[in-house]
């Protein structure tokens, strides 16, 4: 049967990005396919970045709006409205937005958590 998830949970992170999370282990801890993916509307104010992390989950990124940047170990990958960027468990990358900022959909398998993004601790803020 069909479950509808009525709303998104709002993720409180430090620098102006905010995240809702519309499937994954904060909204939807009971959802069988909870711990498998996560779901995340993200809007990422200008110039925005977060610290640089070696995750152990693949990451979709599909940019609705404005620019996301992802630096990775080859150099920087621009990724404008309309375009998606796949990011693969185990590289080491960062991501940050463009001087008008961004809107996007990210997508994680296995689902998101802190402790598996193994963000590594410069000061930067977000998530």
């Amino acid at each position: 049967m069909p479950e509808l998830i009525p709303a998104a949970t709002r993720i409180p992170v430090p620098g102006g990005k905010v995240i809702d999370e519309h499937v994954g282990a904060v909204t939807t801890p009971g959802l069988r396919l909870a711990a498998s993916v996560s779901v995340a509307h993200m809007v990422a104010p200008p110039e925005w970045s977060e610290p640089f992390q070696t995750p152990e989950f693949d990451e979709i990124t599909l940019v609705l709006a404005g620019r996301v940047l992802v630096e990775h170990d080859g150099g920087t990958l621009a990724v404008d409205a309309g375009q998606t960027v796949v990011t693969h468990a185990g590289e080491r990358i960062r991501y940050s937005s463009g001087p008008e900022g961004a809107r996007y959909v990210a997508i994680c398998l296995p689902a998101f958590s802190p402790r598996m993004a193994h963000r590594e601790d410069d000061g930067a803020a977000g998530q």
